[in-house]
Protein backbone atom coordinates (compact mmCIF):
# COMPACT_ATOMS: atom_id res chain seq x y z
CA UNK A 1 0.00 0.00 0.00
CA UNK A 2 1.53 3.45 -0.78
CA UNK A 3 1.56 6.02 1.68
CA UNK A 4 -0.86 8.18 -0.41
CA UNK A 5 -3.50 5.22 -0.17
CA UNK A 6 -2.69 5.13 3.35
CA UNK A 7 -4.38 8.66 4.54
CA UNK A 8 -7.65 7.09 3.01
CA UNK A 9 -8.90 3.34 3.60
CA UNK A 10 -10.72 2.98 0.59
CA UNK A 11 -11.41 -0.53 1.06
CA UNK A 12 -13.42 0.64 4.02
CA UNK A 13 -14.77 3.13 1.68
CA UNK A 14 -16.06 0.54 -0.92
CA UNK A 15 -17.70 -1.41 1.80
CA UNK A 16 -19.20 1.50 3.17
CA UNK A 17 -20.82 2.68 0.20
CA UNK A 18 -21.64 -0.60 -0.73
CA UNK A 19 -23.94 -1.03 2.54
CA UNK A 20 -25.83 1.99 2.00
CA UNK A 21 -26.57 1.30 -1.69
CA UNK A 22 -27.62 -1.80 -1.01
CA UNK A 23 -30.73 -0.99 -0.32
CA UNK A 24 -32.20 -1.05 -4.10
CA UNK A 25 -34.55 -2.30 -6.89
CA UNK A 26 -33.90 -6.02 -7.48
CA UNK A 27 -33.35 -6.94 -11.19
CA UNK A 28 -33.99 -9.62 -12.41
CA UNK A 29 -31.77 -11.68 -15.24
CA UNK A 30 -34.22 -10.59 -17.92
CA UNK A 31 -34.23 -7.01 -16.96
CA UNK A 32 -30.65 -6.49 -16.59
CA UNK A 33 -30.21 -8.09 -19.93
CA UNK A 34 -33.17 -5.80 -21.10
CA UNK A 35 -31.16 -3.04 -20.12
CA UNK A 36 -27.99 -4.15 -21.33
CA UNK A 37 -29.68 -4.53 -24.69
CA UNK A 38 -31.60 -0.88 -24.47
CA UNK A 39 -29.03 1.11 -23.73
CA UNK A 40 -26.17 -0.47 -26.05
CA UNK A 41 -28.79 0.29 -29.15
CA UNK A 42 -30.11 3.61 -27.13
CA UNK A 43 -26.46 5.14 -26.58
CA UNK A 44 -25.62 4.16 -30.65
CA UNK A 45 -29.37 6.04 -31.44
CA UNK A 46 -28.14 8.69 -29.27
CA UNK A 47 -24.92 10.01 -30.43
CA UNK A 48 -26.86 10.14 -34.12
CA UNK A 49 -29.77 12.11 -32.52
CA UNK A 50 -26.88 14.33 -30.78
CA UNK A 51 -24.91 14.75 -33.83
CA UNK A 52 -27.29 16.29 -35.89
CA UNK A 53 -28.68 18.51 -33.47
CA UNK A 54 -25.62 20.03 -32.09
CA UNK A 55 -23.18 19.10 -34.95
CA UNK A 56 -20.67 17.51 -32.70
CA UNK A 57 -19.70 14.10 -32.65
CA UNK A 58 -17.20 12.20 -30.78
CA UNK A 59 -13.73 12.16 -32.28
CA UNK A 60 -12.55 8.94 -30.21
CA UNK A 61 -14.92 6.36 -31.65
CA UNK A 62 -18.59 5.23 -30.80
CA UNK A 63 -19.35 5.34 -27.30
CA UNK A 64 -19.37 2.11 -25.08
CA UNK A 65 -22.13 2.01 -22.45
CA UNK A 66 -22.01 0.38 -19.41
CA UNK A 67 -25.42 -1.20 -17.08
CA UNK A 68 -23.83 -1.43 -13.24
CA UNK A 69 -25.91 -1.88 -10.23
CA UNK A 70 -25.06 0.61 -6.92
CA UNK A 71 -21.65 -1.32 -5.68
CA UNK A 72 -20.70 -1.68 -9.44
CA UNK A 73 -20.71 2.04 -10.47
CA UNK A 74 -19.31 3.05 -6.20
CA UNK A 75 -16.00 0.37 -7.49
CA UNK A 76 -16.03 2.86 -10.18
CA UNK A 77 -16.03 6.12 -8.82
CA UNK A 78 -13.95 5.03 -5.51
CA UNK A 79 -11.01 4.36 -8.60
CA UNK A 80 -11.78 7.98 -9.90
CA UNK A 81 -11.66 9.36 -6.50
CA UNK A 82 -8.48 7.96 -6.01
CA UNK A 83 -6.66 9.30 -9.15
CA UNK A 84 -8.82 12.31 -8.45
CA UNK A 85 -7.77 13.47 -5.59
CA UNK A 86 -3.94 12.18 -5.76
CA UNK A 87 -2.25 15.70 -5.58
CA UNK A 88 -4.14 16.96 -2.30
CA UNK A 89 -3.80 13.08 -0.53
CA UNK A 90 0.24 13.39 -1.73
CA UNK A 91 0.98 16.36 0.04
CA UNK A 92 -1.13 15.11 3.29
CA UNK A 93 0.93 12.24 3.32
CA UNK A 94 3.91 14.21 3.09
CA UNK A 95 2.67 15.63 6.45
CA UNK A 96 2.82 12.39 8.24
CA UNK A 97 6.26 11.84 6.99
CA UNK A 98 4.76 9.88 4.07
CA UNK A 99 5.08 6.69 6.24
CA UNK A 100 1.22 6.72 7.74
CA UNK A 101 2.31 7.94 11.44
CA UNK A 102 1.94 10.38 13.41
CA UNK A 103 -1.37 12.05 14.23
CA UNK A 104 -4.01 14.05 12.24
CA UNK A 105 -5.90 15.70 14.69
CA UNK A 106 -7.14 13.51 17.88
CA UNK A 107 -6.76 10.19 16.23
CA UNK A 108 -3.71 8.42 14.71
CA UNK A 109 -3.26 8.32 11.17
CA UNK A 110 -4.29 4.70 10.89
CA UNK A 111 -7.05 5.39 13.23
CA UNK A 112 -7.66 8.48 11.17
CA UNK A 113 -7.88 6.63 7.82
CA UNK A 114 -10.53 4.19 8.79
CA UNK A 115 -12.87 7.37 10.03
CA UNK A 116 -11.94 9.19 6.21
CA UNK A 117 -12.24 5.61 4.75
CA UNK A 118 -15.79 5.67 6.06
CA UNK A 119 -17.05 9.30 5.92
CA UNK A 120 -16.04 8.90 2.25
CA UNK A 121 -18.09 5.31 1.61
CA UNK A 122 -21.12 7.15 3.31
CA UNK A 123 -20.71 9.80 0.36
CA UNK A 124 -20.19 7.93 -2.37
CA UNK A 125 -23.00 5.32 -1.50
CA UNK A 126 -25.58 8.24 -0.86
CA UNK A 127 -24.39 9.76 -4.41
CA UNK A 128 -25.10 5.97 -6.08
CA UNK A 129 -28.34 6.00 -5.10
CA UNK A 130 -29.01 9.43 -7.10
CA UNK A 131 -27.30 9.09 -10.30
CA UNK A 132 -28.95 7.36 -13.33
CA UNK A 133 -26.58 8.09 -15.92
CA UNK A 134 -22.62 9.44 -16.12
CA UNK A 135 -20.19 9.86 -18.67
CA UNK A 136 -16.75 8.96 -16.70
CA UNK A 137 -13.87 11.25 -18.54
CA UNK A 138 -12.50 13.40 -15.84
CA UNK A 139 -9.47 11.24 -15.29
CA UNK A 140 -8.10 8.94 -18.07
CA UNK A 141 -4.98 7.37 -17.55
CA UNK A 142 -2.96 4.25 -18.62
CA UNK A 143 -3.98 1.72 -16.44
CA UNK A 144 -7.11 -0.09 -17.37
CA UNK A 145 -7.84 1.30 -20.86
CA UNK A 146 -11.30 -0.45 -20.98
CA UNK A 147 -12.42 0.99 -17.81
CA UNK A 148 -12.44 4.77 -19.40
CA UNK A 149 -13.98 6.75 -21.23
CA UNK A 150 -17.49 4.43 -20.51
CA UNK A 151 -20.98 5.75 -20.38
CA UNK A 152 -22.56 4.02 -17.34
CA UNK A 153 -26.05 3.50 -16.74
CA UNK A 154 -27.20 2.48 -12.99
CA UNK A 155 -30.06 -0.27 -13.42
CA UNK A 156 -31.86 -0.40 -10.45
CA UNK A 157 -31.83 3.14 -10.32
CA UNK A 158 -33.36 3.80 -13.45
CA UNK A 159 -35.55 0.92 -12.87
CA UNK A 160 -37.23 2.53 -9.75
CA UNK A 161 -37.93 5.85 -11.32
CA UNK A 162 -39.74 3.85 -14.15
CA UNK A 163 -41.44 1.61 -12.15
CA UNK A 164 -42.32 4.53 -9.55
CA UNK A 165 -43.89 7.29 -12.43
CA UNK A 166 -44.83 4.60 -14.82
CA UNK A 167 -42.14 6.23 -17.53
CA UNK A 168 -42.21 4.50 -20.73
CA UNK A 169 -39.07 2.49 -20.61
CA UNK A 170 -37.82 2.56 -24.08
CA UNK A 171 -38.67 6.65 -24.01
CA UNK A 172 -36.93 6.99 -20.62
CA UNK A 173 -33.62 5.25 -21.10
CA UNK A 174 -33.17 7.13 -24.78
CA UNK A 175 -33.82 10.50 -23.03
CA UNK A 176 -31.04 9.16 -20.45
CA UNK A 177 -28.95 8.40 -22.74
CA UNK A 178 -29.22 11.59 -24.93
CA UNK A 179 -27.71 13.76 -21.70
CA UNK A 180 -24.56 11.33 -21.38
CA UNK A 181 -24.15 10.59 -24.83
CA UNK A 182 -24.26 14.74 -25.37
CA UNK A 183 -21.48 14.95 -22.60
CA UNK A 184 -19.31 12.27 -24.74
CA UNK A 185 -19.46 14.04 -27.65
CA UNK A 186 -18.72 18.31 -25.38
CA UNK A 187 -15.76 16.17 -24.43
CA UNK A 188 -14.51 14.09 -27.27
CA UNK A 189 -15.81 15.77 -29.83
CA UNK A 190 -14.61 19.60 -28.62
CA UNK A 191 -10.52 18.82 -29.56
CA UNK A 192 -9.26 21.60 -26.70
CA UNK A 193 -12.44 20.96 -24.42
CA UNK A 194 -11.12 18.23 -22.26
CA UNK A 195 -7.52 19.22 -22.11
CA UNK A 196 -8.87 22.64 -20.60
CA UNK A 197 -11.31 20.88 -18.21
CA UNK A 198 -8.22 18.62 -16.26
CA UNK A 199 -6.01 21.74 -16.50
CA UNK A 200 -8.64 23.54 -14.47
CA UNK A 201 -9.20 20.55 -12.54
CA UNK A 202 -4.98 20.26 -11.73
CA UNK A 203 -4.86 24.06 -11.25
CA UNK A 204 -8.00 23.77 -8.27
CA UNK A 205 -6.44 20.74 -6.65
CA UNK A 206 -2.74 20.59 -7.56
CA UNK A 207 -2.19 23.82 -5.72
CA UNK A 208 -3.73 23.54 -2.49
CA UNK A 209 -1.85 23.28 0.40
CA UNK A 210 -4.25 21.53 3.13
CA UNK A 211 -4.66 21.01 6.45
CA UNK A 212 -5.22 17.25 7.30
CA UNK A 213 -7.22 18.26 10.20
CA UNK A 214 -9.34 20.24 7.66
CA UNK A 215 -9.63 17.35 4.87
CA UNK A 216 -10.99 15.14 7.69
CA UNK A 217 -13.77 17.70 8.95
CA UNK A 218 -15.01 18.32 5.54
CA UNK A 219 -15.54 14.58 5.11
CA UNK A 220 -17.23 14.21 8.46
CA UNK A 221 -19.42 17.57 7.77
CA UNK A 222 -20.15 15.83 4.37
CA UNK A 223 -21.81 12.35 5.98
CA UNK A 224 -22.85 14.51 9.07
CA UNK A 225 -25.09 16.02 6.54
CA UNK A 226 -26.30 13.25 4.65
CA UNK A 227 -27.30 11.42 7.94
CA UNK A 228 -29.61 14.60 8.85
CA UNK A 229 -30.93 14.39 5.29
CA UNK A 230 -29.31 17.13 3.75
CA UNK A 231 -27.54 17.39 0.55
CA UNK A 232 -23.73 17.54 1.24
CA UNK A 233 -23.16 19.99 -1.39
CA UNK A 234 -24.87 22.95 0.22
CA UNK A 235 -22.15 23.27 2.75
CA UNK A 236 -19.92 24.01 -0.54
CA UNK A 237 -18.03 20.63 -0.78
CA UNK A 238 -14.77 19.43 0.20
CA UNK A 239 -11.89 21.31 -1.64
CA UNK A 240 -13.71 24.64 -1.01
CA UNK A 241 -13.00 24.40 2.33
CA UNK A 242 -8.93 23.79 2.11
CA UNK A 243 -9.07 25.89 -1.40
CA UNK A 244 -6.92 29.05 -1.40
CA UNK A 245 -8.13 32.22 -3.31
CA UNK A 246 -5.92 31.14 -6.61
CA UNK A 247 -8.26 27.69 -5.90
CA UNK A 248 -11.22 29.27 -5.69
CA UNK A 249 -10.95 31.44 -8.74
CA UNK A 250 -10.52 28.18 -10.89
CA UNK A 251 -13.50 26.25 -8.95
CA UNK A 252 -15.37 29.44 -10.51
CA UNK A 253 -14.38 28.96 -13.97
CA UNK A 254 -15.17 25.11 -13.29
CA UNK A 255 -18.17 26.07 -12.47
CA UNK A 256 -19.18 28.29 -15.15
CA UNK A 257 -17.92 26.00 -17.61
CA UNK A 258 -19.69 22.93 -15.98
CA UNK A 259 -23.41 24.94 -16.00
CA UNK A 260 -22.83 25.73 -19.32
CA UNK A 261 -22.42 22.02 -20.24
CA UNK A 262 -24.99 20.97 -18.11
CA UNK A 263 -27.55 23.64 -19.32
CA UNK A 264 -26.30 22.31 -22.74
CA UNK A 265 -26.86 18.42 -22.01
CA UNK A 266 -30.68 19.08 -21.10
CA UNK A 267 -31.35 21.33 -23.90
CA UNK A 268 -29.80 18.84 -26.55
CA UNK A 269 -31.71 15.82 -24.61
CA UNK A 270 -34.91 17.99 -25.35
CA UNK A 271 -34.33 18.92 -28.54
CA UNK A 272 -33.05 15.77 -29.56
CA UNK A 273 -35.14 13.24 -28.58
CA UNK A 274 -38.54 15.48 -29.48
CA UNK A 275 -39.96 13.82 -32.36
CA UNK A 276 -39.16 10.39 -30.32
CA UNK A 277 -40.00 11.30 -26.83
CA UNK A 278 -43.24 12.42 -26.37
CA UNK A 279 -42.87 11.64 -22.45
CA UNK A 280 -40.12 14.50 -22.92
CA UNK A 281 -41.46 17.13 -20.81
CA UNK A 282 -42.98 14.74 -17.75
CA UNK A 283 -39.41 12.93 -17.66
CA UNK A 284 -38.27 16.56 -17.08
CA UNK A 285 -40.70 18.16 -14.61
CA UNK A 286 -40.05 14.51 -12.42
CA UNK A 287 -36.69 14.35 -12.29
CA UNK A 288 -35.84 18.30 -11.74
CA UNK A 289 -37.52 17.90 -8.35
CA UNK A 290 -35.79 15.18 -7.28
CA UNK A 291 -32.27 16.06 -9.02
CA UNK A 292 -29.31 16.53 -7.11
CA UNK A 293 -26.41 14.95 -8.44
CA UNK A 294 -26.74 13.33 -11.82
CA UNK A 295 -24.90 13.65 -15.23
CA UNK A 296 -21.32 15.19 -15.47
CA UNK A 297 -19.23 15.73 -12.71
CA UNK A 298 -20.35 14.51 -10.10
CA UNK A 299 -17.26 13.43 -8.50
CA UNK A 300 -16.14 17.07 -8.94
CA UNK A 301 -19.00 18.43 -7.94
CA UNK A 302 -19.08 16.84 -4.68
CA UNK A 303 -14.99 17.98 -4.42
CA UNK A 304 -16.08 21.80 -5.25
CA UNK A 305 -19.60 21.83 -4.38
CA UNK A 306 -21.46 23.31 -7.59
CA UNK A 307 -23.65 20.78 -8.42
CA UNK A 308 -26.55 22.15 -5.95
CA UNK A 309 -25.18 25.17 -4.84
CA UNK A 310 -25.30 27.12 -7.96
CA UNK A 311 -27.70 25.41 -9.56
CA UNK A 312 -25.87 24.61 -13.14
CA UNK A 313 -28.65 22.69 -14.79
CA UNK A 314 -31.15 25.81 -14.48
CA UNK A 315 -28.79 28.69 -14.86
CA UNK A 316 -27.00 26.54 -17.62
CA UNK A 317 -30.39 26.23 -19.61
CA UNK A 318 -31.04 29.99 -19.06
CA UNK A 319 -27.54 31.47 -20.40
CA UNK A 320 -28.50 29.36 -23.31
CA UNK A 321 -31.69 30.38 -23.64
CA UNK A 322 -30.48 33.99 -23.55
CA UNK A 323 -28.12 33.77 -26.06
CA UNK A 324 -29.88 32.39 -28.26
CA UNK A 325 -32.42 34.85 -27.82
CA UNK A 326 -30.10 37.65 -28.69
CA UNK A 327 -27.95 35.66 -31.76
CA UNK A 328 -29.41 32.65 -32.05
CA UNK A 329 -27.43 28.99 -32.37
CA UNK A 330 -24.46 30.99 -34.40
CA UNK A 331 -24.18 32.87 -31.46
CA UNK A 332 -24.13 29.99 -29.02
CA UNK A 333 -21.96 28.20 -31.10
CA UNK A 334 -18.92 30.66 -30.62
CA UNK A 335 -18.51 28.61 -26.97
CA UNK A 336 -16.79 25.75 -28.89
CA UNK A 337 -14.41 28.19 -30.50
CA UNK A 338 -11.54 28.22 -27.87
CA UNK A 339 -11.11 28.44 -24.02
CA UNK A 340 -11.68 32.25 -24.00
CA UNK A 341 -14.79 31.63 -25.42
CA UNK A 342 -16.80 29.63 -22.26
CA UNK A 343 -18.89 31.87 -20.47
CA UNK A 344 -16.96 32.65 -16.83
CA UNK A 345 -19.29 32.22 -13.64
CA UNK A 346 -20.91 35.83 -13.96
CA UNK A 347 -21.77 35.69 -17.22
CA UNK A 348 -23.50 32.24 -16.21
CA UNK A 349 -25.44 34.30 -13.65
CA UNK A 350 -26.05 38.01 -15.99
CA UNK A 351 -25.96 36.28 -19.69
CA UNK A 352 -25.52 39.48 -21.16
CA UNK A 353 -21.89 39.91 -19.93
CA UNK A 354 -21.27 37.37 -22.09
CA UNK A 355 -23.38 37.94 -25.05
CA UNK A 356 -21.66 42.01 -25.25
CA UNK A 357 -18.14 40.36 -24.95
CA UNK A 358 -18.81 37.94 -27.59
CA UNK A 359 -20.55 40.52 -29.58
CA UNK A 360 -23.33 40.42 -32.56
CA UNK A 361 -21.83 42.09 -35.57
CA UNK A 362 -19.45 43.96 -34.01
CA UNK A 363 -21.79 45.67 -32.06
CA UNK A 364 -22.35 45.69 -28.56
CA UNK A 365 -25.22 43.43 -27.40
CA UNK A 366 -28.30 44.42 -25.65
CA UNK A 367 -29.94 41.32 -23.80
CA UNK A 368 -33.85 41.16 -24.69
CA UNK A 369 -36.30 42.02 -21.73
Amino acid sequence: MTAVADLIAWETATQVAARVARHQVPLTDYERRSLEADFMEMTSRAEDLVAAETGLRSLAGPARARVTDRTQWVEANVASFQRLLRPVLTKLSARTNGKGKGRLGPLPVQASRQVAGAEMGLVLGWMSTRVLGQYDQLIIEDESPEDQDIVYYVGPNIVSIERRYGFSPKEFRLWIALHEVTHRAQFTGVPWLREHFLSLVERTLGGIEPDPKQFLEALKRSAASIRAGHNPLDEGGLVTLVAGPEQFAAIQEIGGMMSLLEGHGDVTMDRAGAPLIPSAPRFSRTLRERRRQRGLGKMLAVLVGLDAKMRQYEQGERFIAEVERAGGRDLLSRVWEGPEWLPSWPEIRTPGLWIERAGLGGRPAVVPG
